[in-house]
């Protein structure tokens, strides 16, 4: 079992900077991959970024070049640092890993960008 805990977040304007962070307490010796993920009303969930175990960082188009995947695995944590924050960003973002069959995310954290 393992629960992910999330912080971080809130509200800024147009191309400020923001980040959100997830602690894994539990089981996490077996956590490979972790992502982040996020979601707006009436949309999917849409994958963010995701970085594996030996530290390989992949990003979604829309926000390479802008959000900062990163962990410590000594504290259990991941980040997601973003800057240039756009209007269009603004959504719940989870936290997600899978550790054998099951998945475990986040409780969700909130980001609001305001132009």
């Amino acid at each position: 079992q393992v629960q992910l805990v999330q912080s971080g977040g809130g509200s800024v304007q147009s191309g400020g900077s923001l980040r959100v962070s997830c602690t894994a307490f539990g089981s996490t010796a077996g956590i490979l991959d972790m992502d982040w993920y996020r979601e707006v009303p009436g949309a999917y969930r849409e994958f963010l970024a995701r970085m594996t175990s030996d530290g390989i960082a992949n990003y979604v188009d829309s926000v390479k070049g802008r959000f900062t995947i990163s962990r410590d695995n000594a504290k259990n944590t991941m980040y997601l640092q973003m800057d240039s924050l756009r209007p269009e960003d603004t959504a719940v973002y989870y936290c997600h890993t899978d550790l054998g069959h099951v998945s475990y995310w986040g409780q969700g954290t909130r980001v609001t960008v305001s132009s």
